[in-house]
């Protein structure tokens, strides 16, 4: 009888390199309400301001260095490819602004019901946009997130629109990025390039007026507001290089680190109210994502290997 043996380094090297980079991607994104919290008396369009205009410096800089100019004026000259990328850029500034107005408002719990429905999203404009068929535990996993949201609708007596708009712009984003077809690190360069006029101007406005708090005084602001763009872009380059090495169910998994970090430091740490009916309304939708989970183990199994078009 022949013994099992280890597959051979050339052959799990990818996956643990895969996990690193996925692991690295998420636990900073779980972090941001920390980091951005750390902003605070920064406006928050000063701050996505600052993350755009950075993010560019720092995206071409990584351009340059991997020899993708061709490719850049490539999406930048292709109308179809820069109508998709300008409608995506106004999604994800969208995204970014309503994520920093949410933890300066002391929403992050907001936020972590955002990104759980976010994945439910996806399968619901996977359905409607692109011809993808539900099965009946799909249908059932976004009938328990949709009741979760009423429930909190109908018992708290206002509606969840910081969870909502982080969910559908994000999701919407993920659906424009995979239409323009356009690898992950020159579609970010484009929609920053967009923003980054815009966002350039205001801050010279800003420091013309006297209300930047860049440069004002504070070493805490001077030094966390230009690294808003490394904390940026760089997790976006791990997640990409993640997707390319690991099967879609371990992408599916690590992807709920996020939002439970988000969920553990507004209750743990930030001291926001958690309730009954919190608890409920989170309890229908982590039973929706139980089941999209093990929905998606059962048809992805353990060697499927992934094909994903990374565009967060």
């Amino acid at each position: 009888m022949s013994q099992q043996t280890d597959p051979p380094p050339a052959q799990s090297d990818p996956a643990r390199r895969g996990i690193l980079l996925g692991l690295s991607a998420y636990l900073v994104w779980g972090f941001f309400p920390a980091y951005f919290r750390a902003l605070a008396g920064a406006a928050p369009l000063e701050i996505v301001a600052h993350r755009i205009a950075w993010s560019a410096l720092l995206l071409l800089l990584l351009c340059a260095l991997r020899r993708q100019g061709k490719a850049l004026r490539s999406a930048l000259g292709d109308r179809r490819t820069l109508l998709f990328l300008s409608g995506s850029t106004l999604l994800i500034g969208t995204n970014w602004l309503v994520f920093i107005y949410a933890v300066e408002r002391g929403e992050v719990l907001q936020s972590s019901l955002g990104y759980f429905i976010n994945p439910l999203v996806s399968i619901l404009l996977g359905f409607a946009f692109l011809g993808e068929r539900l099965n009946r535990w799909q249908q059932a996993s976004l009938l328990l997130a949709a009741s979760g949201v009423l429930y909190l609708t109908l018992h708290s007596g206002q509606v969840p629109w910081i969870a909502l708009i982080l969910a559908w712009s994000f999701g919407l984003y993920g659906l424009l990025r995979k239409v323009a077809q356009v690898d992950a690190l020159t579609g970010l360069t484009v929609e920053t390039l967009l923003l980054a006029p815009l966002a350039t101007g205001y801050l010279l406005w800003l420091q013309a007026q006297g209300e930047a708090m860049f440069l004002a005084g504070s070493l805490r602001h001077d030094l966390l507001l230009p690294l808003a763009g490394a904390v940026t872009a760089l997790p976006l380059l791990c997640f990409a290089g993640a997707a390319r090495r690991l099967r879609l169910a371990t992408v599916g998994f690590l992807q709920y680190i996020t939002p439970t970090l988000h969920f553990v430091l507004a209750v743990g740490l930030f001291g926001e109210p958690f309730s009954a009916t919190h608890l409920v309304s989170f309890a229908c939708i982590w039973a929706g994502l139980a089941i999209y989970t093990a929905d998606a183990l059962r048809q992805f199994g353990p060697k499927k290997p992934l094909v994903l078009d990374p565009s967060r």
